[in-house]
């Protein structure tokens, strides 16, 4: 099934050595155009946090993609590689002043907040923006909870949406985020409900709103044998719920980033040593924690370890190169017996690895990015 693939890993290794991170274009594509038929009606913004690769931000700037920037830094990198400024959102519901003054110099007017003073630091260094206020919902089932740090009690919209309409600014409409890899379409259908009653509350006292956020957390496979729900099935179940609850005028936006990013990498790394412990084959792989497997710590993500070599599977214990233990991948991956210099390698880990990876600890640097 992987033969294609496996082919294309032991070339690039023979020319690049490793470890490498292998980025496929047509994989991101393959993910926009899904989002697209799918849900056809919420224009996507790429978080780009997922990963930040320059080919990645054009690739998704010549596909049509807005963009979901957290700093000023993230703005600056998206519009330096073409992305228009009416196509980008800042979605950090606590920015520095510099970050506004900035944005609004670079003409992105188009923001989230989830608090008052944050809506008196927009006023001032940001007059006139476009905001959407962040309400906190079920996070329930998600790999990682984003409301336990951001979003107002649906109970402060209305108040914080008729704030921001006193102080000069633009109260658009609602955003909110399920949590990172969300499994469960419960938390998209009660977000749509409560965000439609602010829509509905709203209105009555003469805020209309015309923008809803549904956020990213839509989940990837990164196991060939994960059966939880999958992006087509949330798409259909929330679009349902959004067509009854929501005017026809309503615009949708969203943040895939796992979504768009994860799918399109594959890691390879090699085996550097290896010894046999606790009764277990002990294998050390060129790349770790602190590199492009930075996911399993900061993302609370598992991935599925495959390798090149064929034959009897035994469990075995995978770690990083570094000196910290720590850096310990996995206590129980069947694997078949492996050498120095063999092949190991993990597919759909595009999104939160390269991206968090930290350069050069230990001396180890990370893995060379190549957009294949």
């Amino acid at each position: 099934m992987n033969s294609g693939l496996e082919d294309k890993i032991r070339k690039l290794v023979k020319k690049e050595g490793s470890p490498l991170m292998l980025i496929s274009k047509e994989a991101l594509k393959k993910q926009y155009q899904t989002f697209k038929r799918h849900l056809a009606d919420v224009v996507p913004y790429y978080a780009i946090k997922a990963n930040p690769h320059p080919e990645i931000i054009k690739t998704f700037v010549h596909l049509g993609s807005g963009f979901d920037v957290a700093s000023a830094a993230e703005m600056e990198l998206v519009l330096s590689l073409g992305a228009s400024p009416d196509k980008i959102i800042f979605a950090n519901t606590i920015k520095s002043a510099e970050d506004l003054k900035k944005a609004y110099k670079a003409k992105v007017r188009f923001m989230t907040f989830d608090n008052e003073p944050e809506l008196y630091k927009i006023a001032k260094y940001a007059p006139g923006s476009k905001v959407l206020v962040r309400i906190k919902v079920d996070n329930v089932g998600s790999t990682v909870e984003l409301s336990l740090k951001f979003g107002a009690d649906p109970d402060q919209a209305l108040f914080l949406l008729k704030k921001a309409k006193s102080l000069g600014l633009n109260p658009a409409g609602v955003s909110f985020h399920v949590g990172s890899q969300c499994v469960n379409v419960e938390n998209y259908q009660k977000a749509l409900e409560i965000s439609s009653m602010i829509f509905e509350e709203a209105k009555k006292i003469g805020i209309p709103l015309s923008i809803l956020d549904i956020g990213g957390g839509f989940p990837i496979r990164h196991f060939d044998d994960d059966n939880h729900i999958t992006f087509k099935d949330i798409a259909r179940l929330i679009k349902k719920k959004m067509r009854r609850l929501f005017d026809k005028d309503v615009k949708f936006i969203a943040e895939p980033g796992r979504f768009f990013a994860g799918p399109a990498g594959t890691l390879v790394t090699q085996v550097v040593g290896r010894t046999f412990r606790n009764n277990k084959n002990y294998y050390y792989i060129n790349d770790g924690v602190y590199g492009d497997f930075s996911g399993m710590i900061f993302d609370h993500c598992k991935y599925q370890f495959r390798s090149l070599r064929r034959g009897q599977k035994f469990l075995s214990t995978v770690a990083g190169p570094t000196c910290d233990s720590l850096d310990v991948l996995s206590l129980s991956e069947d694997l078949p017996e492996m050498d120095v210099g063999n092949i190991v390698y993990v597919k759909n880990i595009g999104a939160y690895s390269c991206a968090s990876a930290v350069p050069n600890f230990n001396g180890f640097k990370p893995a060379k990015i190549l957009m294949v």
